[in-house]
């Protein structure tokens, strides 16, 4: 396994895998693959493309095949700099248990620890997804609050855990 900052060269496998996600498991993310479907490549790129403080972490398997992927972003607002966030963590179905979103986790907060200023990063995590909750808190992230109904999909309400990993 080969886990790495992307670069704009992958958009085209991210994109293949950020639309899995939204299909395989669409009541865990805020978009949807409607939408994203009709993403230009070069919003792709543009999402992916590393900065100083915003890069997607890829996990690839032994055949080179893009297989997990998580996002940093740090906030740009004057009082909220010192903050960061994750988003779109996905690891494909026939990927899981074997340790990848833990590796992807590892590597964002290595590569956010590098970050001069960088206090803290949130999340936030469908409140039933038990195994999520359990990898975050696994790499030091503790929940702190909960949204009831944060989301609706299909007539249906999920919550979302609030949680935040401190750079100590």
């Amino acid at each position: 396994m080969i886990i790495r900052v992307l670069q704009v060269t992958d958009a085209q496998a991210y994109q293949e895998l950020r639309l899995g996600s939204l299909t395989v498991n669409p009541e865990a993310f805020g978009s949807t693959y409607e939408r994203e479907a009709n993403f230009s490549m070069e919003t792709v790129i543009e999402r992916v493309k590393p900065t100083n403080d915003k890069f997607v972490i890829g996990a690839f398997d032994a055949s080179g095949s893009l297989v997990g992927i998580v996002t940093f972003m740090r906030d740009n607002g004057l009082k909220t700099v010192h903050k960061g966030n994750v988003y779109g963590m996905y690891v494909a179905p026939e990927q899981r248990g074997k340790g990848i979103g833990k590796s992807l986790m590892l590597e964002l907060l290595k590569k956010a620890k590098e970050i001069a200023g960088l206090e803290q990063i949130n999340l936030t995590v469908v409140s039933d997804n038990d195994s999520a909750k359990k990898l975050y808190e696994s790499v030091g992230f503790e929940a702190y609050g909960v949204e009831r109904n944060a989301m609706k999909f299909e007539g249906r309400y999920f919550d979302e855990d609030f949680m935040v990993w401190i750079n100590r």
